[in-house]
């Protein structure tokens, strides 16, 4: 079945507000073994959404509308779609008291009849959580569906009256799972060229690579005529891309670094303490953001100036007079200082120049040295990393707690 998905919303090409119901529509299509082909966005302007349908409708089997069912002047996709298809707007008497009787029930203001007006020749959608039901309808052979653009509400009516419509007349679907892997510490180029080949020739299985700064998401979707096959396949693909990136895949699904080291920290039944400089507490703040992370993580120091570093955690004056504070040695001496400090097990710490300003020739912005102090010994590196502040910041401490990982994880 070709499918086809359509947003309506000024405030969507405008940037105002992200487009999550597309890609959630394609995600729970997928997982039933429908696929989307294409994808339309538009504003709420009548003559664009008719050109919208009328574009879709040839090349597709079914086509899902959301947004633009409101009761403000601006949502015009009922008009729109009565106009696209020869059809008119009629009231419908069963949709006027559901509006009345739910507005009734919320005390709140004038409910009006303005989203009971629908295009004839159509069947409605309920909407359990709101006033703008939708509605369906055929057209020169394909399926027209109109939600609205609340995400809770259309997911609900998505859930409850198009997908069971859709797959009772696709009753020999397949499966498709999907999986993902979170990775860091390799660049784009260099998973691409892990990963060439991988799967070549094997139409059952579909990989993509994806940045989200600074991760790399790698998704793997495999299909078979029964779920137990599409698992296995999926297993399998999972396992090769295991086997090629090794270590650099820190989680899987949406686990995120954080809960990844968390759970390291649980099984290895360790403490932390941290000492930061450059991020300025950003890597507590995401460690602590995990639920239950008093377990581990026992406090954090933010010593931005050199006396702080010296009064805090025992930084020896030599050190920042000689080497200064973005060195090595400084670095090793803060992770080993907020240690004993805290007598943790771990002590990690991080010193750099996130820029803008503060670089030198021998230490450019970007500079930041990273120290893992531990029972069985202790590691300090240098980085030099690129982008605007934010982002040495946040590969600061992406890079701090990915050492974390693999020193739990013993890799």
């Amino acid at each position: 079945m070709r499918i086809s998905t359509l947003s309506i919303g000024s405030e969507l090409i405008c940037g105002e507000v992200i487009d999550t119901n597309a890609g959630h529509i394609a995600e729970l299509l997928l997982g039933g073994g429908l696929h989307v082909q294409r994808h339309l966005t538009v504003g709420d302007h009548e003559p664009d959404i008719e050109e919208a349908l009328g574009e879709l409708a040839p090349k597709s089997d079914a086509v899902i509308v959301t947004g633009g069912l409101g009761p403000t002047v601006d949502d015009v996709t009922a008009l729109a779609a009565a106009r696209a298809t020869g059809r008119r707007l009629v009231v419908n008497e069963a949709l006027k008291e559901h509006i009345r009787s739910f507005s009734a029930k919320l005390g709140g203001g004038h409910a009006t009849d303005r989203q009971a007006m629908i295009p004839t020749k159509s069947t409605v959608i309920p909407n359990p959580t709101g006033t703008a039901c939708g509605f369906h309808f055929i057209h020169r052979g394909c399926f027209f569906f109109f939600l609205p653009g609340v995400p809770s509400e259309m997911d609900r009516m998505l859930r409850e009256t198009v997908l069971p419509f859709l797959y009772e007349r696709v009753p020999h679907r397949g499966f498709v799972l999907t999986s993902f892997l979170n990775v860091f510490g390799l660049s784009e180029p260099e998973v691409d060229g892990l990963l060439k080949g991988a799967f070549s020739g094997n139409s059952a299985v579909r990989m993509s690579i994806c940045v989200t700064f600074p991760r790399i998401r790698i998704t793997l979707r495999a299909s078979g005529d029964a779920e137990p096959l599409a698992r296995t396949r999926l297993q399998e693909a999972a396992d090769l891309v295991r086997g090629r990136l090794g270590a650099a895949i820190f989680s899987e699904g949406s686990e995120t670094m954080e809960q990844a080291v968390a759970g390291l920290f649980g099984r290895r039944l360790l403490t932390l303490a941290v000492a930061e400089s450059c991020t300025g507490g950003l890597i507590a703040k995401r460690l602590t953001d995990v639920p239950g992370s008093s377990a581990f993580f026992l406090e954090g120091a933010v010593t931005y100036s050199n006396a702080a570093k010296e009064r805090l955690l025992g930084v020896p004056r030599a050190i920042l007079e000689t080497r200064g504070a973005v060195s090595s040695e400084c670095a090793a001496a803060m992770a080993a200082g907020v240690r004993a400090a805290a007598g943790s097990h771990l002590g990690l710490s991080v010193t750099g120049i996130a820029g803008p300003d503060g670089g030198t020739d021998d230490k450019p912005v970007g500079t930041v040295f990273i120290s893992l102090a531990a029972p069985d010994g202790s590691w300090t590196k240098g980085f030099r990393f690129g982008g605007n502040r934010e982002d040495v910041r946040t590969l600061t401490a992406w890079t701090a707690l990915d050492w974390l990982r693999r020193y739990l994880a013993g890799c």
